[in-house]
C-alpha cells in the first residue's frame, strides 16, 4: 500500500510541477529568441525596448503572482493550476505568431501571468498533498521541472537557430529564417508541454488540506485515504482540526498581517528575495553577454549556455536526495557562504581579465552551488511554514516579492555593470550572499520531518 501511495503521490506531484516545467522554459526561451527578434521588430538599437521585451513577462509575473493567492484559496488549487496551463497554451501560439512589436509583448504579459500562477501554486499544491518526511523531495520535484524546462528551452533553441555567421549583418540576420521563422518556433515549441499540462491537470485531485479548511472534510477524507490509507486520513484530518481550531476567519491579507504572523512572513520573504539577490538569474538572463565578455564567440555561446542548463539539472537531482535528510537550513547557509566565495573568484577573474575556460568553470560552480541550495529550498520553506487557512495568500506575497526582486535585478544589473564593472558586481551579490547567510543562521528554524500542523504551532508561538 505504502508503495502504491508514493506512486500516486509522484504521480500528482509530477502533473503538478507540470506548470514548473513551462516556468522555466517560457522564462528562459527569449533569452535565444532575442538576437533574431530584436531584429524582425527593429528593436536592435533601442536598449530601452530591448529592457521592454526581456522584462514585460515579469510584470505578469506580479500580477499572476498577487491573483493566484486569494483566488486559490477562494476557489481551490486544482481551477489555478487549469487556468494557468490555459495561459502557457496562449502565449505559447500568440508569442510566436506576433507580427507587432506591441502584441508580442501583450502575450508576453500573458506568459507572465501564468509564470506567476505556476510559480506560486504548483510548490504549493505539492506541499500540501506529501507527507512529512518526503515533504522536502517532493517540493523539489517542481524545481527540478523548472531547471528540466530552462535546459528543454536552451536545447530547443539551440537546435532550432541555424548557424550565423561571424559578419552576418542586421539585416541579414532579419531576412534570415531565424530572423523570420527560427525564433517563433521557439515559443511554439512550448505548446506541446502546455496542451500536456492541461489535459493532466484536470485529473489532478483538489488539495485535501484546502478541502477540509474549506470545510470538505468528507471529500478530504476520501483524498487522504487514497494517498495513504483511511488511517492516514484520520492523522492528518485530525492534525488539521486541531490546528483549524486555533485559526478565525478565512485567509486573507489582514489575518496574514497580524502580529503572530510577522516572523514567518519575514522569512518567507526574505528567502524570497535572497534566492533572487544571490544574482544567479543575471547569468541566465544575460548568459551570451556574460560568455562573450568571457572571450567566447557566438558560436560558443549557445553550447556553453546548455552546459550550465545541465549543470543545473544535475545538482537539482542531488538536492532533491539530500534536502530531506541535510536539511532546508543547512543547504540554505552551504549555498548562501558557498556562493559568497566563487562570487569573490568570479569577481577577481574580471579584474584581472582572466577569460575563457576558466571563467566557465567558475560559473558553472556558481551554478551548481545554486541548484543544489537556495533554488529548491526556497520553494519548499516558503510552502510549509505558513497555516492552512493562509497559506495561499502568503505564497502570492512571498511569490510577489520574489518577482519583484527578479525585476529589480533584471533592470540594475546592465547599471550596476557600466559603473562598477563584472567584478564589483559579482563581489556586490557576494556581500548580499553573506547576508543572507547571517540572516539564515540566526532566523531560520530548521524544518525538515515536521508536519505542516506541527510547524504551525512552533513558529506561531
Amino acid at each position: 500500500m505504502k508503495t502504491q501511495s508514493n506512486s500516486y503521490l509522484f504521480l500528482i506531484a509530477l502533473i503538478s510541477a507540470m506548470g514548473g516545467f513551462l516556468f522555466g522554459y517560457d522564462w528562459v526561451v527569449i533569452g535565444g529568441a532575442k538576437p533574431f527578434y530584436e531584429q524582425y521588430f527593429g528593436i536592435a538599437s533601442d536598449p530601452v525596448m530591448q529592457g521592454w521585451a526581456m522584462s514585460s513577462a515579469l510584470i505578469g509575473c506580479l500580477v499572476g503572482a498577487l491573483s493566484a493567492g486569494k483566488l486559490s484559496d477562494r476557489l481551490g488549487r486544482k481551477p489555478m493550476l487549469i487556468l494557468s496551463a490555459g495561459l502557457f497554451i496562449c502565449t505559447a501560439i500568440g508569442t510566436g505568431a506576433a507580427h507587432s512589436f506591441t502584441l508580442f509583448n501583450v502575450f508576453r504579459l500573458v506568459g507572465g501571468f501564468a509564470i506567476g500562477i505556476a510559480s506560486s501554486l504548483s510548490p504549493m499544491y505539492i506541499a500540501e498533498i506529501a507527507p512529512a518526511h518526503l515533504r522536502g523531495r517532493f517540493v523539489s520535484i517542481n524545481q527540478l521541472t523548472v531547471v528540466l524546462g530552462i535546459l528543454a528551452s536552451q536545447i530547443v533553441n539551440w537546435q532550432i537557430a541555424e548557424p550565423v555567421a561571424m559578419e552576418a549583418t542586421h539585416e541579414m540576420i532579419r531576412e534570415s529564417w531565424n530572423g523570420q521563422m527560427g525564433w517563433r518556433w521557439m515559443f511554439w515549441a512550448m505548446t506541446v508541454p502546455s496542451a500536456l499540462f492541461f489535459l493532466f491537470s484536470f485529473i489532478l485531485p483538489e488539495s485535501p488540506r484546502w478541502l477540509a479548511s474549506s470545510g470538505k472534510r468528507e471529500a478530504a477524507f476520501k483524498i487522504f485515504t487514497r494517498m495513504g490509507g483511511e488511517a492516514y486520513a484520520t492523522r492528518e484530518l485530525e492534525a488539521i482540526n486541531a490546528a483549524s481550531a486555533n485559526e478565525s476567519g478565512g485567509g486573507s491579507l489582514r489575518q496574514l498581517l497580524h502580529p503572530a504572523m510577522y516572523k514567518v512572513l519575514t522569512i518567507g520573504i526574505v528567502m524570497a528575495v535572497l534566492q533572487q539577490w544571490c544574482g544567479i538569474n543575471v547569468i541566465f538572463n544575460y548568459a551570451q553577454e556574460i560568455f562573450m565578455a568571457a572571450g567566447y564567440g557566438v558560436s560558443d555561446v549557445l553550447m556553453n549556455i546548455v552546459v550550465t542548463g545541465i549543470t543545473n539539472v544535475v545538482f537539482t537531482i542531488f538536492a532533491m536526495f539530500v534536502i530531506d535528510r541535510w536539511g532546508r537550513k543547512a543547504l540554505t547557509l552551504i549555498g548562501s557562504f558557498g556562493l559568497a566565495v566563487i562570487y569573490a573568484f568570479m569577481g577577481a577573474a574580471y579584474y584581472f581579465h582572466i577569460t575563457g575556460i576558466v571563467l566557465l568553470i567558475i560559473v558553472v560552480m556558481a551554478i551548481a552551488c545554486y541548484a543544489m541550495t537556495l533554488a529548491p529550498v526556497m520553494w519548499v520553506i516558503i510552502s510549509e511554514i505558513f497555516p492552512n487557512r493562509i497559506r495561499g495568500v502568503a505564497m502570492s506575497v512571498c511569490t510577489f516579492a520574489l518577482w519583484s526582486a527578479c525585476f529589480v535585478l533584471t533592470y540594475t544589473f546592465p547599471v550596476l555593470n557600466s559603473s562598477l564593472g563584472a567584478s564589483g558586481t559579482f563581489w556586490l551579490y557576494g556581500l548580499i550572499c553573506l547576508a543572507g547567510g547571517i540572516f539564515v543562521v540566526r532566523c531560520l528554524p530548521e524544518t525538515k520531518g515536521k508536519s505542516l500542523e506541527e510547524l504551525e504551532k512552533e513558529l506561531l508561538k
